[in-house]
């Protein structure tokens, strides 16, 4: 049984939330009217997942996320307006620590939860089974404890480049990165992107699961903070060295090969079942590059997409890295690439950029 707390200040959509796990066999809930009242629910519900809303009075869904992560670390999935101030926050808290999120369905809720509830019960099932990083705000749960107060919340510092468990042999030419990522992407991303150089030679091309309004938001905050450039693909797009690419939300990411050279393409989405699709990604690109100037990059993320075509890759003469299960939010994606024999490196996360260098040398 999971245990659910439903967190919202809207009476109307606390009861519709609670009634959307209520009709499933596997779930208990509870429900709070605000920060105050979840934060006592903690201690005496013990959720397994809390759904956090974004925009509640006297203690928004960012603070109370933040002392939830401090005094007792639970995995949250955030309620977000599809708005992009709603996308900035979502970032944010997917820094803090939330799990994972779900964009609120606009209009009258009473009449479109119904498009949401399958999606919010497969999300907040897999945030039941995911893995709450056990360093994130570490000395700030010390200091609560020991009563010394709390400090802000900061950027975690990188950790420091290791070896790792599998050669990594050098491409000669020019060629691409192709990255699918989605459950607990932000700040893997940023963990990721943040130690590549900005003189990286390769493009990097991004499948990140998300709705078109949190693309853009994502891409900027990336920009921000890494050495290498981070734009959204909206429209046809030069790739080039030194840049990652991230595909627009609810649409897909393909490589095209136009007289000007390698483009990407933000491009109606097919018959697939997450988008941006990472098959769809790496199946276009290997129609356009050769394998052998290809490689995979498959990370945290539930579902199984972008496994069969790096499998397709990886026997085709392309290079694949799966991230390891002890670093991934949810090892979904990586962990059906490895099931397959297709991933020729495992590694954490804090190991997948040094490998990246030594590959593109």
């Amino acid at each position: 049984m999971i245990k659910v707390l439903v967190v919202d200040d809207s009476a109307l959509a606390r009861k519709l939330l609670a009634q959307v796990f209520a009709a499933e066999a596997d779930f208990e809930v509870q429900v709070a009217r605000d920060g105050f009242e979840a934060l006592e629910q903690l201690k005496a519900f013990q959720p397994d997942v809390v759904t956090l809303d974004i925009h509640m009075p006297q203690m928004d869904g960012l603070a109370c996320l933040d002392r939830i992560m401090i005094e007792r670390p639970t995995r949250v999935v955030m309620v977000s307006t599809q708005t992009a101030e709603g996308a900035e926050t979502t970032l944010k808290a997917l820094q803090l620590g939330a799990i994972d999120f779900i964009a609120k369905p606009g209009g009258a809720m009473s009449l479109r939860i119904g498009e949401v509830a399958p999606e919010l019960v497969q999300k907040v099932r897999a945030a039941a089974g995911a893995k709450l990083r056990s360093s994130l705000r570490l000395k700030d749960r010390v200091r609560h404890r020991i009563g010394g107060g709390v400090s802000p919340a900061r950027r975690p510092a990188p950790d420091a480049p290791a070896g790792t468990n599998a050669p990594a042999v050098a491409a000669t030419g020019d060629g691409l990165v192709l990255l699918g990522i989605s459950t607990g992407g932000p700040p893997a991303l940023e963990a990721l992107l943040s130690a590549l150089p900005a003189d990286f030679p390769w493009p990097i091309l991004v499948a990140q699961h998300m709705p078109a309004t949190f693309t853009g938001p994502l891409a900027r905050r990336l920009d921000g903070l890494c050495a290498i450039g981070v734009k959204e693909v909206v429209r046809p797009t030069l790739l080039e060295p030194g840049c990652v690419y991230i595909g627009r939300g609810d649409a897909d990411l393909v490589v095209s090969r136009r007289p000007a050279g390698l483009t990407a393409l933000a491009a109606p989405p097919l018959d697939y079942p997450w988008h941006p699709s990472t098959d769809r990604l790496v199946r276009t690109a290997m129609e356009q590059v050769a394998p052998s100037q290809l490689i995979g990059v498959l990370m945290t993320g539930m579902g199984d997409d972008g496994a069969a075509a790096m499998t397709d890759l990886h026997a085709r003469g392309g290079r694949t890295i799966a991230e390891a299960a002890e670093t991934a939010v949810v090892w979904g994606m990586p962990g059906e690439l490895v099931k397959a024999g297709g991933a020729d490196a495992v590694l954490p996360l804090d190991k997948i950029a040094t490998h990246l260098r030594k590959m593109v040398p």
